[in-house]
C-alpha cells in the first residue's frame, strides 16, 4: 500500500464504497480449487503468519465495519492464515496525526468485533488467536515518519504499534529508500531511533530500504530484524529486492525475510506464478537456511487487480519507473483468499518437508517475534 495521506485515501475512495464489493466472494475464489490432504492438514496445524497483508486494502477508518460483510468475514476464516501484520505506508508532515488515526480505527476496530478478531500484543497473542479460532492483527507502519522524536517509538509501542519500517521508498530523516538515486545509510537519528527500537521492543523493518540504509540497520541494531515483504535481487534486478549480502547479513543476525507476491517483484518475465514465488524461498533457504524466511504477501485477500481502476491508477502513480509495473499487480495463482494453501501445495510439489513448511508458513516469524517484542513498561 502506498503512503498516502488518510485525507487522500477518502478522496480516491471516494463514492467507490468497499473494495469488497468489487471482489469475488470466498465460496466463487473456492470452488475451482481443491487441495490435497497433506496441505489442508499442513495449514491447519500451523500458525500462519503473513507479515504483510493489510486487512482491507484501499478502505478509511469510517468504511471497515461496512467492509466486514458475512462473505468478507468468512474469507477470513478460510484462509487459513493465523495473524496478518496490517501495516500501510503514511509520510510527509501529517503522519503523526495519520498514524494516530489509523492505529485508534483499528483498535476500535478489532474492538468491536473481538468475538472473530485479536489486537495482538505480544507474541503468544497468535497462539491464542489459532487456539481460539480467530484472527490476529498486528499493528505496523512501513514507514517512520511519525517519530517526530526519538521518545515517540515508545508512545507507539504503548498504543499497539509492534512493527515499523525505517524508510519507504524514498530518503527521510532516518535514512534512505530504495528508489533513492543516492543512499546514504541511516543517519544519525535513524541510529537513535533504531537503539530505542530495540530498547521497547518494536520490531525494525527494512523491507523498503536502500541498500546501505538495510545494511547499516542490521549492523546498528542489537538484535534480529526482519524484511517483512521484498524477495531476492539475485533472482531478479529490481531495486525494491534484497542483495544475496544483506540476505547473508540478516540471518546472521537472527532475523527473517517475508517473501512478497507482486509481480514485479517476483518476476520480471511472463508468466509469473506461484512457482515463482516459490523460486524466491528456495534462494533465501539454500543461502542461509529454511529459518530465516517466511511469507509477506503485500496485499490484502484478494489482491491489487480486483481494486477499482482508479484506485490502482492512483496507486500506481506515487511510484518512479524504476519499479517497472506491468499489466497486472498480482501473482497469477495468489490472488484470492485462499492463496496460502496454494503457496503451501507448492512447496510440497519442491519436495519440502513438513516442518519446513511449518516453518515457512509462520514458525519462524513466530520465532522473531517472541524475541522482539517486550512488555511495555
Amino acid at each position: 500500500m502506498p503512503p498516502l495521506s488518510l485525507a487522500t485515501r477518502r478522496a480516491f475512495i471516494g463514492g467507490a464504497g468497499a473494495i469488497a464489493a468489487a471482489s469475488l466472494s470466498p465460496a466463487e475464489a473456492a470452488a475451482t480449487r481443491q487441495y490435497s490432504r497433506r496441505t489442508i492438514d499442513l495449514v491447519g496445524r500451523s500458525l500462519v503468519i503473513d507479515m504483510l497483508a493489510p486487512i482491507f486494502m484501499g478502505d478509511t477508518p469510517d468504511l471497515y465495519d461496512k467492509a466486514l460483510t458475512p462473505a468478507k468475514l468468512e474469507a477470513f476464516k478460510a484462509s487459513g492464515v493465523t495473524a496478518f501484520h496490517n501495516s500501510v505506508g503514511f509520510n510527509g508532515p501529517d503522519s503523526y496525526a495519520d498514524v494516530l488515526t489509523f492505529l485508534s480505527a483499528w483498535s476500535g476496530f478489532i474492538g468491536r468485533n473481538s468475538d472473530s478478531f485479536l489486537l495482538v500484543d505480544q507474541a503468544a497473542d497468535i497462539d491464542r488467536a489459532k487456539a481460539q479460532g480467530k484472527i490476529a492483527v498486528i499493528h505496523g507502519v512501513q514507514n517512520a515518519d511519525h517519530f517526530r522524536t526519538v521518545d515517540d517509538v515508545k508512545a507507539f509501542y504503548d498504543l499497539g504499534q509492534r512493527a515499523s519500517q525505517l524508510t519507504y521508498n524514498r530518503q527521510n530523516l532516518l535514512g534512505s529508500g530504495s528508489t533513492e538515486r543516492i543512499d546514504g545509510g541511516v543517519t544519525d537519528y535513524g541510529a537513535q531511533i533504531i537503539q530505542k527500537m530495540n530498547e521497547v521492543g518494536m520490531l525494525i523493518d527494512v523491507s523498503h530500504s536502500g541498500d546501505r540504509t538495510t545494511l547499516d540497520a542490521i549492523e546498528l541494531s542489537k538484535g534480529p530484524i526482519a524484511v517483512t515483504h521484498s524477495n531476492c535481487r539475485a533472482l531478479n534486478d529490481h531495486p525494491r529486492l534484497k542483495t544475496d549480502e544483506a540476505i547473508r547479513k540478516l540471518a546472521a543476525k537472527g532475523g527473517v525475510m517475508g517473501i512478497t507476491a507482486v509481480r514485479n517483484f517476483v518476476s520480471a518475465k511472463e508468466p509469473t506464478t506461484v512457482e515463482h514465488i516459490i523460486d524466491h524461498i528456495d534462494h533465501v533457504a539454500k543461502l542461509v537456511g529454511f529459518e530465516h524466511v517466511g511469507v509477506g504477501s503485500d496485499s490484502d485477500l484478494y489482491g491489487y487487480d480486483k481494486l477499482p481502476d482508479a484506485v490502482v491508477k492512483e496507486m500506481r502513480s506515487h511510484y518512479k519507473a524504476s519499479y517497472a509495473f506491468r499489466d497486472k499487480l498480482d501473482t497469477d495463482g495468489y490472488d484470492h483468499p485462499r492463496r496460502i494453501y496454494d503457496l503451501t501445495e507448492a512447496m510440497i510439489r519442491r519436495g519440502y518437508s513438513d516442518a519446513n513448511i511449518q516453518a515457512v508458513l509462520g514458525g519462524n516469524f513466530r520465532r522473531l517475534l517472541g524475541q522482539v517484542w517486550k512488555a511495555p513498561t
